[in-house]
């Protein structure tokens, strides 16, 4: 039986990734209660940190709905498979029995991860994370990788995914996919060649998993209240030395930062007071204001349907924790209401701390 209601949700970056989406796709599973989370994206060089019973997790490869114990949990054909990544955080996660990946996956080994960072150009020029995903990509569209279903050890695992989600959305239960990185990474359209070694669009994401686009509903588009990046590529917006007097509330962040005795540059202030470093390299994080035009030109080409704005008490820390609309502050409320008007689609969900239910929901 085909049901006509569509409930398959798309969760993407906006900006260079790190935008918090794991903490949003954590929230969206213990909140609506999906019958199945899948992983897209590159591979493990994208690392999502949530935190579950006052536990931090930091994910390569496990889907960060995890933590809605009812669901059960796809890796689709499009994502590179470290296989002692994954089977760690099996156990980390305690998700076997509920955790599949598609036997298409194809398969990182240790000579894509030497080949990954014995690369000058791809270390010190691109930033690679040294996952070998790079590698690993190049060999698969030269057709001569490993495959999941090639893997003894992963053999407990292997599903066809495309079918089993497929079903699942013919019969109308919930379905979250979860994208990794951001637009702004994406081999296709993002900050070339500084980027990741495929596209990181909604459509990818939907690809990865092998669902056609007229099966989503609803792609959330998630961003930080202000742009972040790790390793090298350029990056509009950029707080320093010259440019902090241009942006009084970042004025008012970086005197908070130095009164808490953050040392450094500007840059290096604000990315210490703010905690921003990689989820996987555990590099500092570049800080710069919203960028509006990567935001608006994100949205358009993910086809946006809503977005979620997180990371708010970082900047306006009288924020920090509200559950509800009312509970924000005038200047946190104008923030808001800027980025939504420039990008020109709804804000429907606001992160305001650390922990899943740290969030405003303003969907109906």
């Amino acid at each position: 039986m085909i049901m006509d209601e569509n409930k398959t949700t798309i969760v993407v970056g906006g900006h260079f990734g790190d935008e918090g989406k794991g903490k949003v796709i954590s929230y969206l599973a213990l909140k609506d209660k999906p019958d199945i989370v899948a992983r897209a994206g590159v591979g493990p060089n994208a690392g999502h940190t949530i935190y579950k019973d006052g536990r931090e997790y930091g994910l390569r490869m496990v889907p960060c709905g995890f933590v809605y114990p009812s669901s059960k949990l796809f890796i689709g054909a499009g994502v590179l498979v470290d296989p002692k990544c994954f089977l760690n955080e099996v156990s980390v996660t305690k998700t076997n029995g509920r955790i599949f990946l598609d036997k298409r996956c194809a398969i990182i080994e240790q000579r894509h991860r030497d080949l990954d960072s014995g690369n000058k150009y791809l270390k010190e020029k691109v930033g690679t994370t040294g996952t070998g995903c790079g590698p690993a990509n190049q060999e698969r569209a030269g057709r001569t990788i490993k495959l999941a279903q090639d893997i003894p050890e992963l053999s407990a695992y292997i599903a066809d995914v495309p079918l089993e989600v497929n079903k699942a959305i013919s019969s109308g239960k919930k379905v979250i996919i979860e994208a990794s990185q951001g637009f702004g990474l994406s081999l296709f359209y993002g900050t070339y060649p500084f980027v990741t070694s495929k596209d990181t669009s909604a459509s990818m994401a939907a690809c990865d998993i092998g669902v056609g686009p007229t099966k989503i509903k609803d792609v959330i588009v998630v961003y930080k209240a202000y742009t972040t990046r790790v390793g090298a590529g350029p990056m509009a917006h950029f707080i320093d030395e010259q440019n902090i007097k241009e942006y009084p509330l970042w004025q008012e962040v970086l005197k908070d930062a130095k009164a808490k005795g953050h040392t450094g540059t500007v840059n290096e202030i604000l990315a210490k007071h703010l905690g921003e470093k990689g989820t996987v390299t555990g590099r500092a994080r570049r800080v710069g204001d919203f960028d509006y035009e990567l935001a608006k030109y994100s949205a358009m080409i993910n086809g946006a349907t809503q977005i979620c704005i997180t990371c708010l008490d970082k900047i306006f820390p009288e924020c920090k924790d509200a559950t509800s609309y009312d509970k924000l502050s005038a200047r946190a409320k104008e923030h808001i209401s800027g980025i939504e008007k420039e990008i020109g689609v709804k804000v429907t969900m606001l992160s305001t701390g650390p922990k899943a239910e740290d969030m405003i929901d303003l969907r109906k």
